[in-house]
């Protein structure tokens, strides 16, 4: 089985700030994604993050600890068992020292025993907690963020004594294990989940859904402090507009959701008001690495970088500073040694990989939406669009997020 395509990270036009050749072996990154499929925009978004960060953190040179950086790219097509292929493919013919992705939480899953099989590491780029959780093994380290950060920092941005939830999801591990994790952050505040919907990942009709999460809360007493839809939903068709247009409000319902992609926040210009708390919108950090990272994106797309955009640089980041704590060694023990603890800075501010679970701690940002046009955002067009305006930064030492593997 052939990959996509092959390049290195000196092929993007680094070659001529590059210093004098590199002549130890190559550290070979095969980033192993869903680049077809309904999750394509998130995979491209992924792959250019990579890119910049790679070059951002090698000042240009595509180097590091005398290591020159090779990136092989495969396209997963969202397929669990392409995708354990391409992940076998990468490891044994590529001798790929770590494997990025994929994005599709169930694709990222069935990988994971491959990493494990190999003895190599694997940095899935999926969101679901079972990842670190259930499906963890110890070649896994994780830099986006997992369900259980989603849901505590959206349960640290509403919850409190009083408030009540219903939830709709996507009927698979996004989903679910968003839910679940939501549902017991919620608790913690004293709020409470009190009904969950689940619809098939390609859904475009939520009226009926609507009508049974309007039911679950408009005469439920216990409420006084907020009765709230919120959703967790991954791509481009969002339920939110939607049920926005069966009028919530008149029966004292309010919505909620999480960060996502631009071209969905473009979508969300009617959600005026709506909070939530999500992992990451360009205005939102303040620091050096995202001002050089926005500028950059917007000189070369005219564009603004995206929700993911900023994870795959992070991962980019995270690499660089694990081989240079290891010293240019890409022996598996010695890098997943420079990981455990690791402390590094990205677009996101400082990010620290857990220890017991090579889960990355990050902070997250409560929003509230505004309704503006926006020119920068898209190449091709003005959106009025519904800004996550930053709240406040809620940082990783203020959300208990739980270990839930089980080694």
């Amino acid at each position: 089985m052939k990959h996509l395509f092959r390049h290195t990270i000196l092929a993007f036009g680094m070659a001529a700030m590059a210093g004098p050749a590199v002549s130890a072996e190559p550290f070979r990154v095969a980033h192993v994604t869903d680049f077809s499929g309904p999750l394509g925009a998130y995979a491209q978004q992924l792959a250019t993050g990579l890119e910049m960060g790679f070059q951002y953190a090698t000042q240009g040179k595509g180097e590091v600890a005398g290591r020159r950086i090779e990136v092989l790219v495969k396209d997963s097509q969202g397929d669990p068992a392409r995708a354990r292929a391409l992940v076998e493919e990468a490891y044994a013919e590529d001798d790929a020292h770590i494997v990025v992705g994929p994005v599709a939480s169930g694709v990222a899953l069935a990988t994971l025993p491959i990493a494990e099989e190999y003895e190599r590491i694997i940095m899935p780029e999926g969101v679901a907690d079972a990842i670190t959780g259930a499906s963890w093994n110890p070649y896994v380290i994780r830099v986006g963020r997992n369900s259980s950060q989603d849901a505590v920092a959206n349960a640290v941005a509403l919850g409190k004594p009083g408030v009540c939830v219903a939830t709709i999801a996507q009927d698979y591990a996004f989903g679910r294990d968003g839910v679940a994790a939501y549902k017991e952050a919620m608790d913690g505040t004293g709020g409470k989940v009190v009904h969950e919907e689940y619809l098939p990942t390609d859904a475009t009709d939520f009226t009926a859904a609507a009508e049974r999460l309007f039911g679950a809360l408009r005469d439920r007493e216990g409420c006084d402090e907020g009765r709230y839809i919120f959703a967790i939903w991954a791509g481009s068709v969002n339920p939110l507009a939607r049920i926005q247009d069966l009028q919530p409000a008149r029966h004292g319902i309010k919505l909620a959701a999480g960060g996502n992609i631009l071209p969905v926040l473009a979508a969300y210009g009617d959600l005026e008001g709506m909070e939530g708390a999500g992992f990451y919108y360009f205005e939102s950090p303040d620091n050096p690495i995202n001002d050089w990272m926005v500028k950059e994106h917007q000189a070369r797309f005219k564009a603004a970088p995206d929700f993911f955009t900023a994870q795959g640089f992070s991962q980019a980041l995270a690499i660089v500073a694990a081989l240079e704590k290891s010293g240019g060694d890409s022996d598996t023990e010695a890098l997943l040694e420079a990981f455990r603890g690791l402390e590094f800075d990205t677009p996101k501010g400082k990010m620290r990989i857990r220890p017991e679970d090579g889960q990355a701690l990050q902070s997250m940002y409560h929003f509230r939406i505004k309704r503006e046009p926006r020119d920068d955002w898209f190449a091709d067009r003005t959106v009025t669009a519904g800004v996550p305006e930053l709240v406040r930064e809620i940082p990783f030492d203020a959300m208990d997020i739980p270990v839930r593997n089980q080694r």
